[in-house]
Parts: C-alpha cells; structure tokens; sequence
C-alpha cells in the first residue's frame, strides 16, 4: 500500500479543534493531563467557581450508593468522586483508574486518599481496554473524563463488560446549553478566560485551550445518551445541571 493510500485509510478523531490520528490522541491527553496534574485540583475550584463540587454531589445523590458498593470510577483523576462514594455508603470500596500516572500520583497525596485508604485501590488504565474482569463492579463512574476518550463507544461498551447485571453506569461531563444567547456567552467566558487562567495559575495555556475545545466537540445530551443505549445499557436518563453547561447521564445493565 503506498502512502496516499495509508492516509486515506487511517482512522481520524478530534483533539480539541485539531484532527489527528486516532493512535496520537491517547498520547496527547497524557501530556496534557500530565502537565496540569499538580494545579488540577485548584483549577478546577477555579474554573468552576467551585460549583464542579455542587455538581459532584449531585452525582452521588442521583447514585444513592448502597452499602457495599463496588465502584470503578474511571478518569477518576484525584480521586474526587470515589471520595464521596466511600463517605456516603459504609463498606463500598472503590478503584480509581486513570490513564495519567501523575493524576492518580497527586491523588494519593489527598488526605481523604489516607483516610480511605483501607477501601481503595488507584490502578493506571485505559477506559477502552480496561484491566478488570468481567462483571466485576457495581457502580462505573466517570466525571469529565469521557470526552477525552478516543473511541467514545469503546469505552461505553467496556463499561458495559466490568459492571455485574443490575449495575450502574453515571456520567458527569459537560454538555450544551439549550439555549443559543447562553451558549454564546457561556463560549466566550470558556475560550478567552479558561486558557489565560491556565496560563497564569499552571503556565500551560495550550492545555486548557485543549479542554475548551473537547468541550465543544462532545455530542449533546440527546446524542450521547444514545449513544449510552447503543452500548447495551437500558433505563438511559439525562438531567441537566446549571441550564445544561454540564449533564449527568444515568444508565443500567439490567
């Protein structure tokens, strides 16, 4: 095969607002994840002006995780919401699983990391080859992570494999507002503040730049819950939090 026809063949996918191959984006989100994990935390509170935690907690509250409860959370980063998991339901453990080593490196330095530490395990992985048996979990989170996957519905499928019958998938991510006048002002806060808070609270202005973008590039909520269908799960539901600027998406493996 000569080389037009390679190109003409390779399997493509969004990095923020660039194309590229699909076997270079996993790579580059590691950089990008890699690079802001010290500052991850506190970029968030200030990103989010601290509300990504009043979303957060609306997860575990629409979860309503039982005692017992074995969870995945996937992207899980620094571990925020397998924290509020274990707090809620006596005797859950949890297993937080990223791609980013220094994600998960930052993690374990948390003082909730030390506390819980009995109840929870931190393993590098992949969301769309993931390292665990089959029907091995009650609950698979996973919070602003989704949209960074390259292969959305490999992912979906994988959580559909490690969750037991009867168990729980629930998405937090951001989303689309319905409305286009707070959409538009909703981008022009993200694209011209976002970047330049990165640049001065972490010195990466590309990543957050990055984020933005990806944002932009996920389906809607109509979209990705069909998609969450499609991956096998049934009882798929959506609620929108702040008029839409991110969603949970609920769904079961019944």
């Amino acid at each position: 095969m000569d080389r037009r026809s390679s190109k003409m063949t390779e399997k493509t996918t969004h990095f923020g607002a660039r194309t590229v191959a699909e076997e270079e984006k996993a790579g580059l989100v590691h950089e990008v994840f890699t690079s802001v994990a010290s500052r991850y935390d506190l970029m968030n509170d200030l990103m989010s002006g601290g509300i990504h935690r009043v979303w957060k907690d609306a997860m575990i509250d629409w979860i309503a995780p039982r005692p017992g409860t074995r969870q995945l959370d996937v992207a899980g980063g620094t571990g925020d919401v397998a924290f509020r998991v274990l707090r809620r339901a006596p005797g859950a453990t949890a297993v937080v699983c990223d791609m980013t080593e220094q994600m998960l490196v930052e993690g374990r330095r948390r003082a909730e990391a030390e506390a819980l530490s009995d109840r929870l395990d931190w393993v590098t992985g992949d969301a769309m080859a993931l390292p665990f048996p089959d029907a091995s979990f009650d609950l698979y989170t996973i919070s602003f992570g989704i949209r960074n996957v390259t292969r959305i519905p490999d992912a979906l499928r994988e959580a559909y494999r490690v969750l037991r019958p009867g168990g729980r998938l629930m998405v937090l991510e951001f989303s689309q507002l319905p409305n286009p006048m707070m959409q538009k002002a909703y981008d022009l806060y993200s694209f011209n503040v976002i970047p330049r808070m990165g640049q001065a609270v972490t010195g990466d202005r590309d990543s957050y730049q990055y984020l933005v973008e990806s944002i932009r590039n996920f389906p809607d909520q109509d979209r990705f819950a069909a998609m969450i269908a499609d991956a096998g799960f049934g009882n798929v539901k959506y609620r929108n939090l702040t008029f839409g600027i991110a969603a949970l998406h609920s769904g079961w493996k019944l």
